[in-house]
């Protein structure tokens, strides 16, 4: 059976459309959330949190004799409520071991900072106390990088619109970045909600870094159709815009499908076992890339076939009265 997207391509419009107006409500909302004030939930890099590094005393027989698991320190901090703290291991200047731990959480009382120690101190070994280091970090690294990403994704954006020109034509490369900007967008949305749902999921740096990802791996499926339409064109310039489409979008459509789910089974891996750092940058890329396959078979395609449709649509002829004489 031939798919025929652009016969149901005001269905395939009208879902990304209420996804779309779904992500801003959902940002409305969390901008006046007093909790967030802002469209996603941030994570520690943007809105900062307590660092906390200490050091195994080796002194101490047996203390440093085996290394530290991160795995076994992730743990105690998810015990401890900071699932979602940044974790390191720090090398020791004089034995160049793994005897140190970085952990950078959000803002901890004194209390809460005891009782992480001294779970640690349980899971880990005996600190030395002249090599502990607690204080807290502002936001002012993580909103740089935001900047930065946020530059780095509209240069990459205006990249592959000049690419896009060169390759093909304007229509083909403004609709591309239009099925980019579609599925940035409902990246953005979906997890603004997750972040206002109870799993309270957070928007960090990774989160910018998935998205420049995201975009360089959608628009490989669009330009892959892309092609397959052009080249049809040359050699069937007659044939109705729609059907040629059609054609190219079901003759790509294995591929397309293939090279997603590969990837996103790699994916799914990594937020299933790739811990606490990954997860939320891991699902980032499960969102984009499935909303890239999407909008490269249903929403890129079809548009274009829309637009040639009406840009080469025939004027109809002007009413000319005859005289007769």
């Amino acid at each position: 059976m031939k798919l025929a997207v652009n016969k149901t391509r005001s269905l395939w419009w009208g879902i990304s459309l209420a996804i779309i107006l779904i992500g801003i409500i959902s940002m409305v909302i969390s901008t006046f959330n007093p909790e967030i004030k802002a469209p996603l939930r941030p994570g520690l890099d943007f809105i900062g949190g307590t660092r906390l590094q200490v050091e195994r005393d080796c002194t101490k027989p047996g203390n440093c004799d085996n290394p530290i698991d991160i795995n076994v320190v992730r743990d105690v901090a998810k015990a401890q409520g900071l699932g979602d703290a940044s974790i390191q291991l720090v090398a020791d200047k004089e034995t160049k071991q793994d005897n140190g731990i970085s952990i950078r959480s959000k803002n901890l009382s004194p209390e809460q900072r005891t009782q992480l120690l001294n779970a640690l101190r349980e899971k880990v070994g005996a600190f030395d106390p002249n090599k502990d280091s607690i204080d807290s970090v502002g936001p002012t690294l993580g909103r740089e990088l935001f900047i930065k990403g946020l530059q780095a994704l509209f240069l990459s954006l205006g990249g592959i619109l000049i690419y896009l020109r060169f390759r093909f034509q304007w229509d083909y490369a403004i609709f591309a970045i239009v099925a980019l900007f579609h599925d940035v967008f409902i990246t953005i949305g979906i997890f603004s909600i997750l972040g206002l749902a109870p799993t309270r999921i957070e928007a960090d740096s990774l989160f910018v870094v998935a998205l420049l990802t995201i975009v360089g791996f959608s628009v490989n499926d669009t330009v892959v159709i892309y092609d397959r339409i052009r080249e049809t064109l040359k050699n069937n310039s007659n044939r109705p815009i729609a059907d040629i489409v059609d054609d190219a979008v079901e003759q790509t459509l294995t591929r397309s499908i293939n090279t997603t789910l590969t990837t996103l089974l790699t994916l799914f891996a990594i937020f299933l076992f790739g811990g606490e750092t990954l997860k939320n940058f891991s699902l980032a890329l499960i969102i984009g890339f499935t909303m890239g396959a999407y909008s490269s078979i249903f929403i890129a395609s079809t548009l274009l076939a829309w637009w040639r449709e009406r840009s080469e649509q025939p004027t109809p002829p002007e009413n000319v009265e005859s005289v007769t004489s």
